[in-house]
């Protein structure tokens, strides 16, 4: 259920229906909004307490919800939601993120994060940690990796955007990034989901590969649930039997979540087509979809790096890419950060 407050409800007021709320045994959720102050309630499995709710000083109304992700839904928050992160706002304009795929050494990331802070770029995405299908393959630096994360951020200030594998590296991944990215093959990893819950930082949920809509935003209501309203959603690309790409990039997703719910949507057109070639196309594409960002796959040399070269744009590629969204950007009159 949702409890819609009177537009000149008082805190007290608020704080009284809350506290109804829980004695009701259900939990309260406060949502501030532009005109009114919305509460709402999870842990009910019906109606319950509705009439009791609807009599209490500063209560308009009591809504009942129709779908599972409560927090998540455009029902219980109408305005989509934006989050400023790093001198960046998600949510607001068209915010591009880049970098390498992982972190390999500190010249190649400095001389990375320097290129992209000079372009304007506030977020730079890259692994400390990487998942990887084959156990061969390189996993990342790890807590080294965080170190020299961290010194990029020192020397730059460009926000960091890094994944998180399990909850034992939840704690330190925390201390240096400014959000926190769950990769495709995390996105049902309930616990990981309930401890990212209680994070202090701004999480990226990306799709599963193969994750129906309500999956995927039922995901995200496990993360707000826990009291973390940050969450940022990025489509990456599903597994079909296409195969001219790495995946399918599924840029039909955009509306249908602008339509479903409120929270910021960005696509990563890298891993979306594997393919560096491809990836301006679908660039530009998701900016005219209406999505909020891109996360895109920058390196100094792909033909060196230790992951995901081939869908990796170079210095130059990305510059054009970054100046072919400037025109479009403007006849949209979206402010392109």
């Amino acid at each position: 259920m949702l409890v819609v407050m009177h537009a000149n409800a008082t805190p007290a007021q608020i704080d009284a229906v809350a506290d109804r709320i829980r004695q009701l045994g259900y939990s309260p959720h406060v949502i501030p909004g532009a005109l009114r102050t919305a509460i709402g309630i999870t842990g009910n499995r019906g109606p319950e307490g509705r009439e009791t709710l609807l009599m209490m000083p500063g209560v308009e109304d009591v809504v009942r919800i129709t779908v599972g992700y409560k927090l998540v839904s455009r029902e219980t928050h109408p305005e989509p939601s934006v989050f400023p992160i790093a001198g960046s706002r998600i949510g607001h304009g068209f915010t591009v993120i880049a970098g390498p795929c992982s972190v390999e050494n500190e010249k190649m990331m400095i001389e990375s994060a320097q290129f992209l802070s000079a372009r304007g770029v506030k977020l730079m995405r890259a692994g400390a940690y990487k998942p990887r299908t084959s156990p061969y393959a390189f996993q990342g630096l790890g807590t080294e990796g965080l170190r020299i994360l961290a010194q990029v951020k020192a020397e730059t200030g460009l926000g960091i955007v890094t994944e998180v594998l399990d909850t034992d590296n939840v704690d330190r991944v925390e201390e240096v990034a400014d959000v926190l990215q769950v990769g495709t093959r995390n996105m049902q990893n309930y616990a990981l989901l309930r401890r990212l819950s209680k994070a202090g930082k701004p999480v990226l949920l990306k799709r599963g590969m193969a994750a129906t809509v309500e999956e995927w935003l039922l995901a995200a209501e496990y993360l707000m649930s826990g009291g973390n309203r940050r969450v940022i959603l990025c489509e990456r690309g599903v597994r079909t039997f296409a195969d001219h790409t790495r995946n399918t990039l599924d840029l039909s997703i955009v509306p249908v979540i602008k339509h479903l719910s409120h929270l910021p949507v960005l696509i990563d057109p890298s891993h979306g087509t594997g393919r560096a070639e491809y990836v301006p196309a679908m660039s530009r594409a998701s900016l005219a979809a209406g999505a909020d960002g891109l996360l895109v796959e920058v390196h100094p040399d792909p033909r060196s790096a230790l992951s995901d070269g081939q869908q990796s744009l170079d210095f130059d590629a990305f510059t054009q890419l970054y100046a072919s969204l400037k025109p479009l950007a403007n006849v949209l009159d979206v402010e392109l950060l």
